[in-house]
């Protein structure tokens, strides 16, 4: 067995006894107080409603964190970035701090419940990350320019976005659990955890969820059921090992801990709820909404950069959707010849 055994009337629907959950309602009865502390302590109600846009925002982000394969980031970056009009390095950061609440709160959600993972990839991308991002927060993050990060986070993001608009209905098809190919898993997890810590979470703070989740759903043709819930605990894994490194090595960006506090108390509860949500209404609708926002966010990084971007940067950024699309496309292939079996009818 690669993943984590269940009764399958569980399996089928992901419900658990309310009393299964006292770790998660304990984790967030800790997290709560402590953050009253940190308000009360600090002074901090005019912090809070000075960055209350934020929060709201992420009232959305933390949703999209828990039943989709994109972080939490993927809505407090543009908003931060794009309509706040702050450094590309303070969203970086951002992303780190929230999800680490966030998402870290809807994966001992998904534990509690006892939710399907793919342990056989995810424990090697755990490995990957663990060494990965620290690497890449030291030597690659430092030298990226902040028009870089901007223009990786927009190509990335949009062409998930194209790849859903295509293929959500092919994704939603497959169901129940991959057969074992344990080298494959090991060296395709540690490669993704390694080389997406190392480049693109680095840079951006968020994206190493869908690359895990891309490679389960392509490659190994996984259950929406399982790839979701397994590219949410390595986001949330990743977080953890961001935030605390640059806290311990190379310092967090002035205004990330003003904004965390805003929003820290809405993702806690609103990531689980989007695990929780997405159950009763389909993943399918909510991945098509995520991955029209996905396409807005990359015209409007564009719109605002025009002046630096032009004609030229344009099609270059195109290029690179266009790029990335052709690497879906050659995993998608390669895991349809792998696994016929688990091919749509």
């Amino acid at each position: 067995m690669t993943t984590a055994s269940v009764p399958h009337d569980l399996l089928r629907s992901g419900e658990r006894p309310w009393h299964a959950l006292w770790p998660w309602l304990l984790c967030l009865l800790v997290f709560y107080a402590s953050w009253t502390l940190l308000v009360v302590q600090g002074d901090s109600l005019h912090t809070l409603a000075e960055h209350w846009g934020i929060a709201v925002a992420m009232g959305l982000g933390s949703y999209v964190a828990g039943s989709t394969p994109m972080g939490g980031g993927t809505v407090g970056f543009p908003i931060l970035v794009l309509l706040f009009e702050q450094p590309a390095q303070l969203g970086r950061d951002f992303s780190f701090a929230v999800q680490s609440i966030g998402m870290v709160s809807a994966s001992i959600f998904i534990l509690c419940r006892r939710q399907t993972i793919e342990w056989a990839m995810l424990k090697f991308a755990l490995l990957g990350s663990l060494i990965g991002t620290p690497l890449g927060i030291l030597f690659v993050a430092p030298v990226v320019s902040a028009l870089t990060i901007k223009l990786l986070f927009a190509v990335i993001w949009a062409s998930f976005g194209v790849l859903h608009l295509y293929r959500t209905r092919e994704f939603c098809a497959p169901h129940g659990e991959m057969e074992e190919l344990p080298r494959f898993d090991a060296v395709c997890g540690g490669l993704v955890g390694l080389g997406a810590g190392l480049s693109v979470v680095a840079v951006t703070g968020v994206g190493i969820d869908m690359v895990l989740y891309a490679a389960l759903v392509l490659m190994r043709r996984a259950d929406l059921k399982i790839a979701i819930p397994t590219s949410v605990l390595i986001m949330a894994f990743t977080s953890l090992v961001g935030i605390a490194f640059k806290a311990a090595v190379t310092g967090v960006q002035p205004g990330v801990y003003e904004n965390w506090l805003a929003a820290a108390p809405v993702v806690a509860l609103g990531a689980p709820l989007g695990v929780f949500i997405v159950q009763r209404i389909g993943r399918q609708p909510t991945l098509y909404v995520v991955a029209v926002l996905c396409i807005a966010q990359f015209f409007w990084t564009v719109s605002d950069e025009w002046r630096a971007l032009g004609w030229p940067g344009l099609a270059l950024a195109l290029g690179g959707v266009l790029l990335c699309n052709l690497g879906f496309e050659w995993m998608h292939r390669w895991g349809m010849r792998r696994h016929p079996d688990r091919a749509p009818l």
